[in-house]
């Protein structure tokens, strides 16, 4: 018969498991913690906020490489959903709307890899 306590220690890890198989863990294994629109970098006390955002907006594709995964904060990934409903309900062809939703210009892993170059080399 299995301790009560050591029922509780299978089950957490039963449940962790699982949850890594998910696409949100996944992507944390994967991407750096870094907001892919506002740059903003998490650790482990607040990587809670960061989201994974499905870039074709389909949560069922969910391809094992992340290619159709971007991380972001909260705050981008309510954006980026707002901003995508705008456009199912009044098209993107009007002026205004290209104005107000211009793509993000920052690519903060533009240089990622000198960056890890450099540090293996110290």
């Amino acid at each position: 018969m299995i301790s009560k306590s050591n029922q509780i220690i299978a089950d957490a890890r039963r449940d962790k498991e699982e949850r890594e198989k998910g696409y949100r863990e996944r992507s944390l294994k994967l991407y750096p913690w870094v907001c892919g629109r506002c740059a903003r970098e998490f650790d482990h006390k607040n990587v809670r906020e960061l989201t994974v955002h499905h870039k074709d907006h389909n949560h069922d594709n969910n391809p094992n490489d992340g290619s159709n995964w971007e991380l972001l904060c909260i705050y981008c990934h309510d954006n980026e959903h707002s901003r995508y409903e705008e456009q199912m309900r009044y098209g993107s062809s009007t002026s205004a709307s290209k104005e107000n939703h211009a793509t993000a210009g920052h690519n903060p892993f533009a240089n990622l890899k000198s960056l890890l170059d450099s540090k293996k080399g110290n």
